[in-house]
């Protein structure tokens, strides 16, 4: 014990903590994206098709003054809460801007997405899972043979990453009756366990606006 009253470090402890904290700072693999492989229902496969392929832009419009005022505090909100994970303003406004556009499309509350986003990638573009899931919603690469035009890269563009993830948890939840906790297990290929819901769920909390629950 030193005079300051801090703990002495053996140099062989020193290298240890030192190779700890340079693991803490390599680039993580992103949690989950082991979705599995189901066969659908042609009718199911049309529907989910149908909705890739829509290709509305990305931007809000509203009928009345009052939700379009609450949609510009929600973007201000999330932007302030989001910038040490997106620095550039640019970038984090349109990734915002299309999180809440392809949610809503979805009919999927949007703290909920970004919840999923955080637990997934980490809000990391270019994340790959090592199961070989892509991107913020880490999409597997069996769903754009499925449901898209076969170009995996694609999954690395972000509405293309978001539209996936929205329309297949929309399509988890349809199947589970409505269920969030299987759904989201589904989505993770661990229907039926807690660990990845109860992250989600918590993850969901910090993108609350004041007032919601």
């Amino acid at each position: 014990m030193t005079d300051s009253g801090f703990k002495t470090i053996a140099p062989t402890s020193r290298r240890a903590l030192l190779l700890a904290g340079a693991a803490t700072c390599l680039p993580r693999p992103a949690f989950a994206g082991a979705q599995v492989e189901e066969p659908l229902a042609d009718a199911v496969r049309s529907a989910m098709s149908a909705a890739i392929a829509s290709d509305a832009p990305p931007k809000p419009r509203f009928e009345s003054i009052e939700p379009r005022l609450a949609y510009l505090r929600w973007l201000g909100e999330m932007s302030e809460r989001m910038k040490r994970k997106k620095s550039e303003t640019q970038t984090r406004i349109e990734f915002l801007e299309t999180l809440w556009y392809e949610s809503a499309r979805a009919g999927l509350e949007t703290a909920l997405v970004l919840g999923l986003v955080q637990v997934e990638s980490g809000f990391k573009k270019y994340a790959i899972s090592v199961a070989g899931a892509r991107g913020y919603m880490q999409v597997m690469p069996f769903w754009m043979r499925s449901i898209g035009d076969g170009q995996v890269s694609r999954l690395f563009h972000m509405q293309t990453n978001l539209r996936f993830g929205c329309v297949i948890l929309r399509h988890y939840l349809d199947r589970e009756k409505g269920d969030l906790f299987l759904a989201l297990g589904r989505y993770n290929g661990s229907r039926g366990r807690a660990e990845y819901p109860n992250m989600v769920m918590g993850a969901r909390k910090g993108w609350l606006m004041p007032g919601q629950a």
